[in-house]
């Protein structure tokens, strides 16, 4: 057992989207890409942060992925989110995707990663994060 794998697993944080894996989402061997699976989870990241932060925010990086099982087509895919922290303009994010196979009924963690995002301005300028109310 890896340190992303956990004995009992059960999402962590909130949903933030879902969405069924595509047949034009695939590579030759049909399973779904990696870097689309990516841009997934910086959405459903995106979104959360923005809450956050009261406003718009960018992607400054992602920590600590790995992808644990490949998802097939017809996958139903669950994004959730969880707010590990928040700075002065940074918001460090839990994204976790998770997999409910139509044909296997079974649900799996598929991947997670940190994302960091900052809260910038109309003008793409850093701006400290508002509180929400």
């Amino acid at each position: 057992m890896n340190e992303y794998e956990q004995e009992d697993p059960i999402p962590q944080g909130d949903l933030a989207l879902q969405l069924t894996a595509l047949p034009r989402e695939t590579n030759g061997f049909g399973d779904i890409y990696g870097g689309w699976l990516v841009s997934q989870m910086d959405l459903a990241g995106t979104a959360m942060a923005s809450r956050v932060a009261a406003g718009r925010v960018a992607t400054v990086s992602i920590d600590r992925m790995a992808f644990m099982v490949p998802v097939a087509v017809g996958a139903q895919l669950s994004f959730y989110t969880q707010t590990l922290d928040v700075g002065r303009s940074s918001i460090r994010m839990l994204v976790e995707v998770w997999s409910d196979d139509p044909l296997s009924s079974e649900w799996r963690k598929v991947t997670e990663a940190v994302f960091v995002f900052v809260a910038i301005d109309g003008s793409g300028r850093t701006r400290p994060v508002t509180p929400r109310r």
